[in-house]
């Protein structure tokens, strides 16, 4: 069994992850959606929360699991026997950013593969970044993120 981790923080979770995950699938045997706390972003969603979501939203998927992960990615790969990780790249900035990341945990673990992913057309510009900003506009994000999420970014909103 080929076991890729697919890490972010999924805040949230957006059509190009899912486009992303889907087609990852036709390569691995299995896809863990790793879901990282990061510290440097004020979350919509709590880890928990992006969890379930990312369940809710890819139920119709087969071998594709949603844990929670804090710490060295590399690290977390070795303790969970995990082959490659997946990435994805809309635009130059995102490989300039990935690629040394990318090094990086060859060098942790050498053994682990970093697999970039190009978004299909449609999702070239989507980042959870530019949902996160229409949505605190007030702006309808329906079209960008998978129907649990866009429920759950609803009521949200209906709660502030």
């Amino acid at each position: 069994m080929r076991l890729a981790l697919f890490p972010g923080s999924f805040d949230p979770f957006t059509c190009g992850h899912l486009d992303i995950l889907e087609r990852a699938l036709r390569i691995f045997d299995e896809i863990e959606v790793t879901v990282a706390v990061n510290s440097n972003k004020v979350p919509i969603f709590s880890v928990e929360e992006r969890c379930a979501l990312i369940e809710a939203s890819t139920i119709h998927l087969q071998r594709v699991a949603v844990a929670p992960f804090e710490g060295l990615i590399a690290e977390y790969a070795r303790k969970r026997d995990a082959s490659a990780l997946i990435r994805g790249l809309r635009q130059t900035n995102d490989f300039e950013y990935e690629q040394p990341m990318a090094l990086a945990n060859r060098h942790l673990h050498p053994e682990l593969e970093t697999v970039f992913f190009l978004p299909s057309s449609d999702f070239t510009f989507l980042s959870s970044s530019i949902v996160r900003d229409i949505f605190r506009w007030g702006g309808d994000v329906s079209d960008l993120v998978p129907e649990p999420v866009g429920a759950a970014l609803q009521t949200k909103r209906s709660n502030e």
